[in-house]
């Protein structure tokens, strides 16, 4: 699935469909056990999945340019790439959701099938992306060392505009796939309701304590430490509000979609909001670490 595809034999292409099977699975089972996701996807719009699927493909271009493989691949393979991860996602979706008997073409009108498949499909796409290139060959691999040599000399020598561009991307990307999973769920709405001021706000500080911790004290492997004339402490702030603003835009662009502000006051909105802004900081930070 990534460049050089042509020249590759059949059993290493073989090993990437499977890891990115295996990542599409892994990252979107609970969104496939949803009951409120297989509603939306009977009252979704012609528009509302256009908007999903364009969306979807926007953040597999990103993380495919910023973490899927490596830095100096072309604009083509990127396309490519992004086309090829989102037909595997409809596909896993649809056999899955028909293992499942979520599909009955004998009940169901034809728009309810596709709604139904393109909504679990978007989640199942960054999945793949992810599982593609994160879960790796192995260090016996040359050309999975290789690409790791040319993305961290990529990100060391990178400009303070590409490094920001990249955690953005990749902090969005991490977001939707875990905030994403709890989005449409009633849970988020109740707690919402019945939490105060003071657990709101306590929820928001430990969604930024979070997101620092994950980030800059611990040490994961794999990840790209950047250069920078910046203190750490600069750096620390800087990258953790950036980071925490772009999971509670990921939320709320999420529960908006699921119709989860449909006659709620904008405190719930809000609070909800916050709610999800919980999972969805830990989801932005885990992306983030591609290029730490």
């Amino acid at each position: 699935m990534k460049e050089q595809r042509d020249n590759r034999p059949v059993e290493k292409s073989l090993k990437e469909y499977a890891r990115g099977i295996a990542g599409g699975l892994l990252f979107s089972f609970p969104l496939l056990y949803t009951m409120e996701v297989w509603w939306i996807g009977f009252i979704v719009t012609p528009l509302q999945l256009i908007m999903l699927i364009v969306a979807t493909y926007i953040l597999l271009l990103g993380y495919n340019h910023f973490a899927g493989m490596r830095a100096d691949a072309s604009l083509r393979t990127v396309v490519i790439d992004s086309v090829e991860e989102m037909g595997i996602g409809i596909l896993i979706s649809f056999i899955l959701l028909l293992l499942l008997n979520r599909i009955d073409f004998d009940s169901m009108s034809l728009s309810e099938v596709v709604g139904k498949t393109l909504v679990e499909a978007m989640a199942v796409s960054i999945g793949v992306s992810i599982g593609t290139a994160q879960l790796g060959g192995g260090n016996d691999d040359e050309e999975e060392k290789e690409r790791d040599e040319v993305n961290k000399a990529f990100w060391a020598n990178a400009s303070w505009w590409q490094q920001k561009a990249g955690l953005v991307v990749l902090a969005l990307c991490g977001s939707v796939l875990i905030g994403g999973n709890v989005a449409p769920t009633e849970e988020v709405t109740m707690l919402a309701f019945e939490s105060t001021p003071v657990h709101i706000l306590l929820m928001a500080v430990f969604s930024l304590v979070l997101s620092a911790l994950v980030v800059f004290f611990s040490d994961f492997k794999g990840t790209v430490r950047r250069t920078g004339t910046n203190s750490v402490a600069i750096e620390v702030i800087t990258d953790t509000c950036l980071t925490y603003l772009v999971a509670l835009g990921s939320s709320a662009v999420c529960l908006w979609f699921f119709g989860r502000f449909d006659g709620v006051v904008f405190q719930v909105a809000f609070a909800q909001c916050i709610v999800l802004g919980v999972l969805s900081s830990l989801g932005a930070s885990a992306g983030r670490l591609l290029i730490k």
